[in-house]
């Protein structure tokens, strides 16, 4: 018997949406279930390190004043996807350090953290199994209301008005930063976490 004809390339494409979904899980982990020591320190050492990152100076002239906020990268990816294994107490220690590490005054760091930790806890919902453009404009958001923050901050225990040009560019280079540092963190997830 003849060979059935190959079917016209337009029955071939992909259901509708799978594109969508494939998109989504490059950028968007699912929240996997921890099974091992490795996945349970996951993000407490990503973000330890994120915050090192963001504070010790490296040798690229100016590198220091537009430096992007890798902290709130981390916080913002594990409140959304695992935030039982980011507990508050953690992140206070992790601020706290690299206040000591930076000369900066004990504690604004630890509450920074904190104070951003709870506003994505409470929209956590939200973000969940999103794609990723919603997830990044969030974090965009996020930046617009923590910067500014942190720059009233930090002029108020100085006693002067630092300079809000810095912040906005530091600002605009973390939100373009993100993407990559999404990715990095949902293929360790991925990795380092079984699914559950």
């Amino acid at each position: 018997a003849p060979l059935a004809a190959a079917p016209p390339a337009s029955s071939r494409r992909l259901p509708a949406g799978c594109e969508r979904m494939a998109f989504h899980a490059l950028f968007s982990p699912a929240a996997p279930r921890a099974d091992s020591a490795a996945a349970r320190l996951l993000p407490i050492a990503t973000t330890t390190l994120a915050a090192l990152l963001s504070i010790l100076a490296l040798p690229i002239p100016g590198y220091a004043a537009l430096t992007p906020v890798f902290t709130l990268m981390a916080v913002y990816h594990w409140t959304i996807y695992r935030p039982d294994l980011l507990p508050p107490a953690g992140l206070f220690l992790i601020g706290f350090a690299g206040d000591l590490i930076a000369g900066a005054p004990l504690g604004v760091s630890s509450l920074f953290l904190l104070l951003t930790r709870a506003l994505v806890l409470s929209f956590r919902r939200s973000f969940r199994n999103r794609r990723f453009p919603f997830v990044w404009a969030g974090f965009a958001l996020l930046i617009g209301l923590a910067m500014p923050f942190l720059w009233a901050l930090n002029s108020l225990l100085d006693t002067t008005l630092l300079e809000f040009r810095t912040t906005v560019f530091r600002a605009a280079l973390t939100v373009s930063v993100f993407p990559a540092a999404s990715f990095l963190l949902g293929r360790t997830q991925r990795a380092l976490m079984a699914g559950g």
